[in-house]
């Protein structure tokens, strides 16, 4: 695994990457790929996904076991000072922000939600590869006539799965029945608190 532990204090803030297809295994070594994001702290993972209604689509899962996605690397991001229920806060304040029927594969994806995580808590941004497909379909969108362009999207019943097995071809599977009702069960509240009153005291990250 390539996230470790520091030194100096603190909770781990560790960035874990997954694959949605296997054309990621060709892709990633040209610093591109189709990924999904979740920020580790505590001991859980928090991520961002879509779904029809205007309430929160931030959920937690157990750390690199996200329903639906192959696990690829964990990034470490440095450290936090936050408490358990100080983080837990501040995900759910900022969760205020992530509903569900937002979600966006282009402007607001779930490694945008991470990103944002990681420069709060740790002043340091993702790595540029996780979404950087998305930054040239942002680009390359608004190019396009505006009757084509791509809009929101819900993909919260239907992201890529696959195994071992499928490296070698281009076939996925769609997330079953009860994984979408894992991950809604674990999907968090909005809290009503002001994000500036939370106080975060970020450790320095290091790169790997």
């Amino acid at each position: 695994m390539e996230a470790q532990n520091g030194g100096g204090g603190g909770s781990p803030v560790v960035l874990n990457v997954y694959d949605l297809t296997p054309v990621n295994n060709y892709l990633y070594w040209l610093g591109l790929g189709v990924f999904h994001s979740g920020i580790e702290v505590h001991g859980f993972e928090y991520g961002f996904g879509a779904h029809d209604l205007p309430t929160s689509g931030v959920f937690e899962v157990e750390p690199k076991c996200c329903p639906g996605y192959v696990y690829r690397r964990s990034i470490w991001m440095g450290t936090t000072a936050m408490s358990r229920a100080e983080f837990r806060s501040f995900i759910e304040t900022l969760a205020g922000k992530y509903s569900g029927n937002t979600y966006h594969l282009i402007s607001k994806n779930c490694n945008h939600f991470t990103d944002e995580v990681c420069k709060n808590i740790t002043k340091k941004s993702a790595p540029g590869w996780v979404n950087r497909l998305a930054r040239v379909g942002s680009f390359l969108n608004r190019l396009l006539p505006k009757s084509i362009q791509v809009s929101t999207i819900s993909h919260g019943a239907t992201c890529p799965a696959y195994s071992d097995d499928d490296m070698d071809s281009i076939s996925s599977s769609t997330i079953g029945d009860s994984d979408v009702d894992e991950l809604d069960q674990h999907l968090l509240p909005e809290a009503v608190v002001d994000l500036q009153s939370i106080h975060v005291s970020p450790k320095l990250p290091k790169d790997l």
